[in-house]
């Protein structure tokens, strides 16, 4: 079993969960997966929802929240905690602070570009930086970036293909077709950050992510040469994942023709099952009268059908009247729920299988 190395971290397995918002990867599931061996994720995104009683200040309860999960995930898990933020957060900079002061392993961040991302840290810092990106030329502007302005390269990158659930970094017209296929761009990224691997003498390892649900798509990416996957979908499922029942029902409920693509208010085509609520939007019938939480730069309450944040905090706790759940292209595939432990344990299997095979 191949080791994934980020920086001086090792994760035993290559294996990260991807950080799902709102509530969905909090502690619980991401401190699940560190103690199998592979990397758990938080998702900062929307905690100032679930941690309203700590402040009725929506970015206080949110930053106070994310310390409140990172020390919960610390007590339970001996692995690698990481924290996703996105970058179109309006509260990006205090959530990066605050996963920075509570030494957390890794900050995964995408959802548009972290060009300043190093200037966040100091010498103190053990931190570890990892972009998301969808092309090779996104990759290139933050390695010349990072290594320009702050001397930094990024400690791993993420390569989020057009198969994931949640917001894509991808034209609709773009997320069929084959020259933005996860399998087209791999190839394309790893030889991009070879380039700086080489020119700096640092290792840069490349996760793939989107779309990924057994282990023999993982040894698909490994033979494309990825260093490691990084999976969400599979992982909703789970006993572990801090989700409601319900949510986790709407995956194994669902039939393939129930992921579709919406337009989200961030601006940005998002992957997510099928709910009346979409309907009720596709209906012309939802519209917000004002926005509380300001949580998205990109989002204009003027223009937006429905409040983001809000849809998905509902269908965490199983709410579908007024939410819908995010889901990666093969979210229906789910029939069951597992632990972590199972998941994980069938994965490798699979992944065994495969290397057998060729």
């Amino acid at each position: 079993m191949k080791t994934l190395s980020i920086g001086d971290l090792k994760a035993r397995i290559p294996i990260i969960q991807g950080g799902m918002g709102v509530g969905i990867s909090l502690s619980g599931l991401a401190s699940a997966v560190a103690n199998e061996g592979g990397i758990g994720v938080i998702s900062a995104a929307g905690l100032g929802l679930l941690y309203k009683k700590l402040s009725p200040n929506y970015t206080e309860a949110g930053n106070l929240g994310l310390k409140e999960e990172i020390r919960k995930a610390r007590e339970k898990a001996k692995g690698i905690i990481g924290v996703n933020i996105m970058v179109a957060l309006s509260d990006f900079t205090e959530l990066v602070k605050t996963s920075i002061a509570e030494k957390v392993d890794i900050i995964f961040s995408g959802a548009g570009l972290p060009l300043d991302l190093p200037s966040y840290l100091n010498k103190e810092s053990v931190t570890k930086l990892v972009p998301i990106v969808s092309s090779a030329r996104a990759v290139r502007l933050i390695c010349e970036k990072w290594k320009n302005n702050y001397d930094y390269l990024p400690d791993a990158v993420v390569l989020e293909g057009p198969k994931a659930g949640g917001h894509l970094g991808y034209k609709e017209n773009q997320l069929e077709d084959e020259h933005f296929s996860l399998e087209e761009l791999l190839p394309q990224v790893v030889s991009e950050v070879a380039v700086f691997e080489e020119k700096y003498n640092k290792s840069i390892p490349v996760i793939a992510a989107g779309g990924i649900y057994t282990g023999e798509d993982i040894q698909r990416m490994m033979d494309l040469g990825a260093s490691g996957v990084q999976l969400g979908s599979r992982f909703v499922t789970t006993k572990e994942c801090d989700a409601s029942d319900d949510f986790k029902m709407s995956y194994i409920n669902a039939h393939e023709t129930d992921i579709e693509i919406i337009k989200s208010p961030v601006g940005m085509p998002g992957r997510a099952i099928h709910s009346s609520f979409l309907e009720k939007v596709k209906a012309g019938i939802k519209q917000p009268k004002a926005c509380p939480f300001n949580c998205i730069k990109t989002c204009d309450i003027s223009r937006s059908p429905y409040c983001i944040v809000m849809a998905l905090y509902n269908a965490f706790r199983g709410n579908f009247e007024n939410g819908y759940a995010f889901a990666g292209t093969n979210a229906w595939r789910a029939d069951r729920i597992t632990s972590v432990k199972e998941t994980i344990s069938e994965l490798i299997e699979e992944w065994k299988a495969k290397i057998k095979s060729e």
